[in-house]
Formats: structure tokens, C-alpha cells, sequence
């Protein structure tokens, strides 16, 4: 069973529902908001399989579509029985579930996407009040009877755009920093939609939001410092953590990523 190492040390921040009305940030960089604060929860526990999507004549093999699941839902090391991936960049301890936040629907139907009701991001947990600014690599969530951990921002990939139809979603994604997070299960348990979330800490040395680790990851890639800080920190994800160190060995010089954010599909 795990057990809690961190100190324990108060959070300088509450979890908040809409990056819209922000209002102060704290020292560790988190955004505070005290209107329109909302509870962590989750609003849907999904999974997919193995699947083709097509455009024209063109297809792509993903698990990127996603459906919601009900009752409990067994969530192991490995993330979701049955949640298959396709790519060796996809899943794996530090990558066992990815949440998105409900709240930046409303943005992406406003840029004309047709989104479903839930999972529309090939998120397993659609969460509200945990957003980007918010949430830090090394927080420790207890949803349901399962304990989780921030390991990492999501790097969007052209699957985005082929699932969508619109080739400049990914960049799209990265540079509004609404990405979402990656998750590994310290605790192995159950997670029901409409769990609360109950934020337990954070065992990092140097608090890092996602947003932060985003832009350095995704955005600024010539940012060596800010990867040499990401790399500091332990909890961060295996995957992250190959990418940055070869981003510094090259002395930052890195390109746009273009095989992981262009596809010939769209």
C-alpha cells in the first residue's frame, strides 16, 4: 500500500474550476482564483480500443476514441483494463491515465470542433476544478479508493488532428497550454464517475505547474534552464524526462517536433 512520504507542507494555492477569472499567482507559480472555485471531480472514467479513422482516402490506426464507462472501474499500474494504445510513446507506468480538464470544452467548440460530451481529448478521466495552471508535477490526487500522481504535461501529437480534421490543432493545443496531464497510480483502486478529487499534496522539491512544464516542453524548446529545472524534479515522467535530457545534450537545439505534431492524414 502506499504511503505518504512528502512533508505534508501547506499547498499555497486552491484547486480552481475556471482559468477565465483568475485573479493572483502564488511564489510556486500556481494561479489562485478565490471566484468560481469549484471541487475536483470527475466527470467521466473512459477507455477505447484499437480503431481506424479515416480521412478521404487516408487512415490512421489509434485508441485515441474514447467511451465513458460506468460503476467502478478497476484503474491498475497500467492505467485501464482494456485501454489499449498504439504507439510505445503512449502508456506505461508514468503515462496510466491522462485527465483533461471539462473546462476547456467550451473554448474548443468556440474554435468550431465538434466535440462529444466527454473523453473528446482521448482523456480517461474528464476532471473539472484541476486546470493546467493549477495542477503541479508531483501532486498527489485520491480519487475514489485509488491514489494517483502528476507525472507529466501531455505533448499533442497529429492523432488530435486526424481525429478533428484540422491539421493545426495540435500546435493549437500546445500553445494555449491546454493539454491536459499524465497520471501514475501510486495505488491501485477503483474511480467511479462523479469521484471527488481530494488533492493529498505534492512530494516535489520545486513545485512545477503543467502549464510551466508545458511551455518548456512543448513550447520552448530552446529553454535548457527550464528543461535543467524539469529534470530536477524526480516525479517526472520517464518519457519527459529521455526528451529533455536529450534536449540539453544538443544544447538546445531542438526543432518544432514535426514528426509528432504533422501528419499527411489532414
Amino acid at each position: 500500500m502506499w504511503s505518504p512520504a512528502y512533508d505534508n507542507r501547506p499547498m499555497s494555492r486552491t484547486i480552481i474550476g475556471n482559468v477565465a477569472t483568475v485573479s493572483n499567482t502564488s511564489q510556486s507559480g500556481r494561479v489562485q482564483n478565490s471566484d468560481a472555485q469549484r471541487a475536483p471531480s470527475v466527470v467521466a472514467i473512459s477507455a477505447g480500443r484499437t480503431s481506424t479513422i479515416r480521412r478521404g482516402t487516408r487512415e490512421v490506426t489509434t485508441a485515441f476514441v474514447k467511451s465513458p464507462l460506468s460503476g467502478p472501474v478497476d484503474v491498475g499500474v497500467l492505467g485501464i483494463g482494456g485501454d489499449e494504445h498504439v504507439y510505445e510513446h503512449h502508456g506505461g507506468p508514468d503515462m496510466a491515465l491522462l485527465a483533461y480538464p471539462f473546462e476547456h470544452y467550451d473554448h474548443w467548440r468556440a474554435c468550431g470542433l465538434n466535440l462529444p460530451a466527454v473523453a473528446a481529448m482521448a482523456e480517461n478521466l474528464t476532471t473539472t476544478g484541476l486546470v493546467e495552471t493549477e495542477v503541479a508535477i508531483g501532486d498527489v490526487f485520491t480519487i475514489g479508493t485509488a491514489t494517483v500522481q502528476v507525472t507529466q504535461p501531455r505533448s499533442p501529437c497529429h492523432k488530435l488532428a486526424a481525429r478533428f480534421g484540422r491539421r493545426s490543432l495540435p500546435v493549437e493545443m500546445q500553445t494555449t497550454g491546454y493539454t491536459g496531464f499524465l497520471l501514475r497510480v501510486l495505488e491501485p483502486g477503483q474511480i467511479t464517475a462523479g469521484d471527488a478529487v481530494v488533492v493529498a499534496g505534492n512530494t516535489a522539491d520545486d513545485v512545477v505547474t503543467i502549464a510551466d512544464a508545458g511551455r518548456i516542453l512543448n513550447v520552448d524548446r530552446h529553454d535548457v534552464e527550464g528543461a535543467r529545472r524539469l529534470l530536477a524534479i524526480s516525479e517526472l515522467g520517464s518519457a519527459t524526462r529521455r526528451t529533455l535530457m536529450a534536449r540539453v545534450d544538443a544544447g538546445g537545439q531542438h526543432g518544432e517536433d514535426a514528426d509528432r505534431l504533422y501528419s499527411d492524414l489532414v
